[in-house]
């Protein structure tokens, strides 16, 4: 090995240190992604006669209608509740697993790793 190679000391553990936190992140994300998974987001259309359920795994989970909701001469304006409130639901879990991951990462932009 050439003089001045790397050996350890004080460079070693920074990068041990480095390695812990890495690790330590790693399995906050883990445990993080668990729970966004578990959660559900709910949201409403038509002043709430629809209302759709999904999960953080971005799942519809379960969809009610209202009876009133349903007129078979504007079907079309109840696919477009529905649309919506599922949209929506969709769109609080992804809000809440950006906010998570922001929490977890102290803002770092970490998409050149993957993630």
């Amino acid at each position: 090995m050439a003089k001045g190679g790397f050996r350890g000391g004080a460079m070693g553990g920074m990068n041990m240190n480095m390695i812990k936190q890495a690790q330590k992140m790693q399995a906050d994300m883990v445990k993080m992604q668990e729970e966004l998974e578990k959660a559900e987001y709910t949201a409403t259309a038509g002043g709430g006669v629809v209302t759709a359920v999904v999960s953080g795994k971005r799942e519809l989970n379960s969809l009610v209608i209202d009876p009133d909701a349903v007129d078979p001469d504007d079907v079309e304006m109840l696919q477009d509740m529905i649309i919506a409130a599922v949209n929506e639901a969709l769109r609080k879990a992804e809000a809440s697993a950006g906010e998570s991951m922001a929490k977890l990462t102290g803002g770092l932009n970490l998409g050149g790793l993957g993630l």
